[in-house]
């Protein structure tokens, strides 16, 4: 099979895999450096991407497997005007992540200093420039990319020449950032960064991206023409560069998402799948009025030469989709041929554990299956894994504060703890600098918000209070706007609950896309979580089930159980939604580029899926939920 990469790439088959062989690369240079007696020059990014590496540095560091007193580095940009200190800061993510855990010198530490005079930035990011080239360049530089296609922060528009300078930042780049500093209108609109040029002189550089939200700039970076204005281009024409991607950031990829197109393949069932819906959406016919005709023109024909003709392989892609139908997601009872359909029958009724990464996530993503199982009559756990405390607007603490007051007054409640309180949060809100952490005890309020309106909206599902478990994990609630790496109490919670329910089946969110890494790094836990467990009697007949968050929904070929909805059930899904109300009119984070309430995304992509469904003959619905189970080896 022809490939049409214009760059070296890898695709791993998660994030913690690219990150481990991204590591292990970097400790061997550090090594073979250390053994000829030179210093190893790194270029290092920042970033939810990188922080698997550096984790994995630090581990080895501990483990005494390298050592970085023989390491200079160099980051690739910082925000101004910044200070150091300050927590939105890439010194302070740089120290957080690496260099306060390993032995490196502080002297040979250099990140662009964004407290630098302005009239004094151009002599600086020349002298930047200088030392780079007086050490003999950059051995290694670590990238990330932007969904603009950013590297450093060389916006589209930057020159394959240019160098280390002040820049102004993309919308979309500052959008991406808004999480970080509370908002999209308090993130700084200019940075320092590395230039292109600056870039492309390092002796080898690997590009690491994670996550479908990256896909589609993958694609264009690895497959399409040079461009200014897709900076990560011009990585092309680099004669050592690689990039390494998760199989989320590769989806859109030719050799993943339509390989038939460069040439003969090896057919599978799941592959031929894949290109019959893909056909049929192309053609834009039903599945089962596809004819020889439409394989042969459109470079399907040698699959036929494989399944037979253009009948037999539509009527068995199409009974494949069929069969991923059900309105019984946790088993029917009296199910007469259950071994047709991916979900077991026994036993009946359930117990269902779903994990949710922030307290919004069940009933956005899967609040009709949720409303499903509960009226079916299973037991139904969910299990909030961070309580979401940062995206809480500060009116909503002025406002509860305000209602406890009143609350306490017509009650005739003490109010003298009552007047600290609201005093502390009106206090807090005329004084808190931009981008600052909440004090604790606008944080716990902000808790309390998110968890109330949890139960509100889990209530609407029928849901008993007994069945919501509250994990509030450590990596999240510890850390500020830069989360904390997960350790072995986020893990123990995870296996606590998961032996106390015993759950016949699990959800969980395996969307990748979420642009503040939250469900990434709440998805890896979980993994590990099964790791601990998976040996346990009730484990080995646990099915888990995949759900998809407000970003992006499961391709239709990659879908293996869709639970439609009544028009009724759609409108009590989007009545649970409403109970989170500190995330309606707007959310703090909606996400680049969509204005819609969480509510509508959900309610438009269950039926955008629907209407896909009908469109390639199945049976028409008003609303789809889709889910993808994940197999564990439990052995």
């Amino acid at each position: 099979m022809k490939s049409i990469e214009k760059i070296k790439t890898i695709i791993c088959r998660n994030s913690y895999e690219a990150s481990k062989i991204i590591a292990n690369e970097i400790a061997d240079l550090i090594k073979e450096k250390n053994k000829k007696g030179e210093p190893c020059i790194l270029g290092l990014a920042t970033g939810s991407t990188p922080i698997y590496v550096y984790n994995e540095l630090v581990r080895l560091y501990k483990e005494k497997e390298i050592s970085f007193s023989n390491v200079v580095t160099f980051n690739l940009d910082e925000y101004y005007p910044m200070d150091p200190k300050q927590i939105q800061s890439y010194h302070y993510f740089m120290n957080q992540y690496l260099f306060n855990n390993v032995d490196i010198d502080r002297d040979n530490i250099n990140i662009p200093d964004g407290t630098i005079p302005y009239n004094k930035i151009e002599e600086y990011c020349i002298d930047y420039e200088e030392k780079i080239k007086k050490l003999g360049g950059i051995d290694l530089q670590l990238l990330g990319i932007g969904r603009t296609g950013h590297i450093g922060f060389n916006e589209p528009g930057s020159s394959s020449n240019s160098i280390t300078r002040l820049i102004t930042l993309d919308r979309v780049t500052r959008m991406d950032a808004s999480s970080n500093f509370f908002g999209e209108k308090y993130v700084l609109k200019q940075a320092i960064t590395m230039g292109v040029g600056t870039i492309l002189r390092s002796k080898k550089i690997i590009l690491i991206a994670f996550g479908e939200h990256k896909s589609h700039i993958i694609a264009n970076t690895i497959e399409g023409n040079v461009t200014k204005e897709i900076a990560a281009s011009y990585l092309q024409e680099h004669p050592n560069t690689k990039v390494i991607l998760d199989s989320s950031a590769a989806a859109e990829l030719t050799r993943i998402k339509t390989p038939w197109l460069l040439g003969p393949i090896e057919w599978n069932n799941k592959l031929a799948k894949k290109a019959v819906i893909w056909l049929a959406k192309k053609m834009n016919k039903p599945v089962l009025k596809l004819t020889q005709e439409d394989y042969a023109k459109t470079g399907l024909y040698d699959m036929l030469s494989t399944y037979g003709s253009a009948y037999t392989i539509n009527l068995s892609v199409f009974k494949t989709l069929q069969k991923t139908i059900t309105g019984w997601p946790g088993g029917k009872p009296d199910d007469k041929d259950p071994k047709e359909r991916p979900w077991r029958t026994h036993p009946f009724p359930k117990r269902i554990l779903v994990f949710s990464p922030h307290p919004d996530d069940d009933v956005i993503s899967m609040g009709g299956t949720i409303i499903r199982l509960v009226d079916q009559g299973h037991d139904v756990h969910i299990a909030y894994q961070t309580n979401g405390n940062v995206a809480v607007f500060d009116y909503d603490v002025i406002r509860f504060a305000d209602f406890v007051s009143e609350f306490s007054r017509i009650f005739n409640i003490e109010q003298k703890e009552i007047k600290k309180i609201e005093q502390h949060v009106e206090h807090y809100s005329k004084r808190k600098e931009i981008g600052k952490n909440d004090s604790n005890e606008v944080k716990e309020i902000k808790i309390l918000i998110r968890k109330t309106e949890a139960k509100a909206a889990a209530r609407a599902c029928g849901i008993i209070e007994e069945n919501l478990h509250f994990l509030d994990m450590p990596f999240y609630r510890d850390g500020t706007i830069i989360k904390n790496a997960l350790n072995d109490k986020d893990i123990l919670l995870i296996t606590e609950i998961l032996e106390k329910v015993k759950p016949n089946q699990i959800y969980a969110a395996g969307d990748l896309s979420d642009p503040h890494g939250t469900h990434r790094i709440c998805f890896n836990a979980l993994l590990r979580a099964f790791e601990k467990v998976k040996l346990s009697g009730w484990f080995k007949k646990c099915q888990i089930w995949l759900y998809r968050g407000a970003w992006q929904e499961w391709d239709i070929s990659d879908i293996e159980m869709a639970v439609p909805l009544s028009p009724d059930e759609l409108k009590k899904k989007r009545l649970a939604i409403f109970k989170h109300q500190s995330q309606k009119d707007p959310a703090m984070f909606p996400g680049p580029f969509d204005k819609r309430e969480f509510w509508q995304r959900a309610e438009e992509r269950n039926k955008a899926t629907a209407e896909i469904y009908d469109k390639l003959g199945l049976a028409e619905y008003e609303a789809i939920e889709a889910f993808c189970q994940l197999i564990i080896k439990k052995s």
